[in-house]
């Protein structure tokens, strides 16, 4: 099978590989670069276990071929923990117990970074309809949304300025 070089920016890392013209993105990311968090769920975009950002907007990765990527930004889930340090919508699935067995949660967090890209102060209806595309088979959602929203409240808050304690009893 011919190859094809391709060239990409991942998790802020320069790339390059050789991949067949029908390689899927997704069994890029998992096979050629061994990034496992971005799982494969359905290979029909029904999921969303497979969403990654390129040229920082959300995609399935089962649906797009690894030559497609050639030239662009591409970040995994693997790319939201900076110096050791969660980012706010891992520490939201963390802290508002978002995820159960865990399989869409890599999936649902990039969707859920995107929203609040474009929404930082979104509705209950507005992250579920934002996260509509991600299938989740063992929460219900109603943690997953509760996740979202503190993340929102927490990338709403500068980080350098301490929070006011809450008062009351």
């Amino acid at each position: 099978m011919k190859t094809y070089p391709i060239s990409l920016t991942v998790n802020g890392q320069a790339v390059q590989a050789e991949v067949e013209a029908r390689m899927l993105l997704v069994h890029f990311i998992r096979e050629v670069l061994n990034l496992t968090g971005t799982h494969i769920g359905c290979d029909t975009t029904s999921c969303g276990a497979c969403t990654v950002h390129l040229n920082g907007k959300p995609v399935k990765s089962c649906t797009l071929l690894a030559v497609q990527a050639d030239g662009a930004t591409l970040n995994t889930v693997e790319s939201l923990a900076q110096n050791g340090q969660l980012h706010p919508i891992q520490e939201g699935f963390h802290e508002m117990h978002g995820l159960q067995c865990g399989y869409c949660t890599p999936g649902m967090m990039m969707t859920a970074i995107s929203l609040l890209e474009q929404n930082p102060d979104p509705s209950e209806e507005e992250i579920r309809w934002g996260i509509s595309g991600n299938l989740c088979r063992c929460t219900g959602y109603v943690n997953i949304v509760k996740a979202i929203q503190y993340a929102a409240d927490k990338m709403r808050v500068p980080q350098d300025e301490p929070q006011a304690a809450e008062v009351g009893g």
